[in-house]
């Protein structure tokens, strides 16, 4: 006979635990959509501590950081911006539109189309993922318009190849946030 040593949740819990959550979300999501910038700074006061003059870097900020990167860091960073840019032309010229008459009548297919604007969150913590910020490069590629950035505030310093990956990956703005750690 199995001897268990944990088991999970009934599942009438975690529905209730999900409706939780769902709740908690739908309304952090329903005030910064009625009051923006104010209810995103009050979330980041309250969960964070995080409270800066502006979200968004200032230029001297970006260039501050990006006067303490390594010369080692710069060509790791131009390194991988590479693989990543050399990887997203073949992917891109793998993916076509198509168009398939099944039968007659029945037309089934797929066409690629861009999107406006993406977002790119480079985690930070005790485990920061610098590639993040450079696996927006594709979007040249695919006429994406807008592209904004955000990573932890925490440790700023400790952000510089991030920043100087996503100046690189030419986003647009480039937001620092609050973020707890997860550890």
């Amino acid at each position: 006979m199995a001897e268990y040593l944990k088991r999970g949740k009934p599942a009438d819990e975690r529905a209730e635990d999900d409706a939780r959550v769902r709740a908690t979300v739908e309304g952090i999501l329903g005030d910064i959509e009625a009051r923006g910038d104010a209810a995103v700074r009050e979330l980041s006061a309250k969960f964070d501590g995080y409270q800066p003059t502006a979200f968004r870097l200032t230029q001297s900020e970006i260039e501050a950081a990006m006067s303490r990167v390594t010369t080692r860091e710069m060509e790791d960073i131009r390194f991988a911006q590479t693989q990543i840019r050399r990887f997203a032309e073949a992917q891109k010229a793998s993916m076509r539109d198509i168009e398939v008459e099944t039968m007659p009548g029945v037309i089934l297919g797929h066409r690629n189309i861009p999107v406006n604007s993406v977002g790119c969150y480079v985690p930070g913590g005790k485990f920061p993922m610098v590639a993040s910020a450079h696996m927006h490069l594709p979007r040249e590629l695919y006429r994406t318009v807008c592209l904004r950035g955000a990573t932890s505030a925490e440790h700023l310093d400790e952000r510089r190849a991030q920043r100087i990956g996503a100046r690189s990956a030419r986003q647009r703005r480039r937001l620092a946030h609050g973020g707890r750690k997860n550890y």
